[in-house]
């Protein structure tokens, strides 16, 4: 992942309602082995987290973020200049959050792939120890990537190409509280545009129903829920989209449209790009439930093999019990 540009500020803010400061810096950061190494390590942490997906409010005037990034990639801005312009405008938004809390502001343009991106996020750190060349034991601090709560990505080109998606910007939903986010919100201008939970959901569901209609053998459907289900996990840790087109390829080599031309037919409303949910994914792997002390959990694949739900009576079978239940249960017994 080329770097292009990056650079990072300090904003003092303590939630307390004093006044902010900003500590700006003067140039952009050197790209060195443990820049490119903060970036890898943002994208591992970022794409992890549970986000929402969406585009730039078209309001400039409120939202004026946008209209400064706009400015910088035409080169009518510097990097350094429009970060800290942004950068002040964050502070501002924080002084008005009494929840909020300053961090250190990373602005990192790079290039993936084929594509630009700019991150942006507000790093915290956290106090550890460490040994030293003289094999002591000292403190030291370093950046908390498992505390990133507000920050976000834009497809630079995405949003700049002749039919920008609704889902060229994602944003972290942080655990903080949706209080806490809106002013990080407000700040890029986000607009929500796509559901992640929800279109992938509506995805699972289409899947479902094709391979009812196609009557596939158990092997098959298995197979092909599987790879559907490696696929778009694969897509959710590298942080990316699932394509249609391309899923429906993996899921079907021979007839390569099929899934894509089902999905089209029958109008579920699906973007060409969907991003993928890992909660919504991993439910629909497993079937799980609890009620009183009991908890059941299994995958789906085994549901009419080793476990039969009968309807008429309301009941599961299990076929084949682990062998170390079976053991707890007949020590039990005696």
């Amino acid at each position: 992942m080329p770097i292009l540009h990056s650079i990072v500020h300090l904003i003092d803010k303590q939630p307390d309602g004093q006044p902010a400061t900003l500590h700006g810096r003067d140039s952009e950061l050197a790209i060195t082995p443990a820049l490119e190494d903060l970036l890898e390590s943002l994208n591992d942490s970022y794409n992890g987290k549970p986000k929402s997906w969406g585009f730039f409010n078209a309001d400039s005037a409120t939202y004026p973020f946008s209209t400064w990034l706009a400015c910088y990639l035409d080169g009518e801005m510097d990097f350094v200049a429009f970060s800290r312009q942004a950068a002040e405008h964050l502070k501002t938004l924080m002084e008005g959050n009494n929840l909020s809390v300053g961090g250190h502001v990373l602005f990192v343009h790079y290039r993936h792939a084929e594509s630009d991106y700019l991150a942006i996020a507000l790093l915290h750190h956290s106090e550890g120890v460490s040994v030293t060349e003289s094999l002591d034991v000292a403190p030291a601090r370093q950046l908390d990537m498992g505390q990133l709560h507000l920050a976000a990505r834009i497809d630079l080109s995405d949003w700049q190409g002749d039919k920008p998606s609704r889902q060229y910007i994602s944003f972290v939903k942080g655990k903080g509280g949706k209080r806490i986010a809106d002013y990080f919100r407000d700040f890029i201008g986000h607009e929500e545009g796509i559901d992640a939970s929800g279109e992938t959901r509506t995805l699972l569901k289409a899947f479902s129903d094709y391979v009812e209609s196609e009557d596939f053998a158990e092997e098959q459907a298995r197979e092909k829920t599987e790879t559907l289900i490696d696929y778009a996990s694969n897509q959710a840790r590298s942080g990316q989209p699932i394509t249609l087109d391309e899923l429906s390829e993996l899921v079907d080599e021979s007839q390569p449209k099929a899934f894509y031309d089902y999905i089209r037919n029958k109008d579920y409303g699906l973007s060409p790009e969907i991003p993928p949910d890992k909660r919504t994914l991993h439910q629909f792997r497993r079937f799980a439930g609890r009620v009183g002390g009991l908890s059941v959990s299994f995958d789906t694949h085994l549901l009419g093999s080793q476990v039969e739900y009968d309807e008429a009576s309301d009941k599961l079978i299990i076929h084949t019990v682990p062998a170390s239940l079976r053991d707890q249960i007949k020590r039990r017994k005696e």
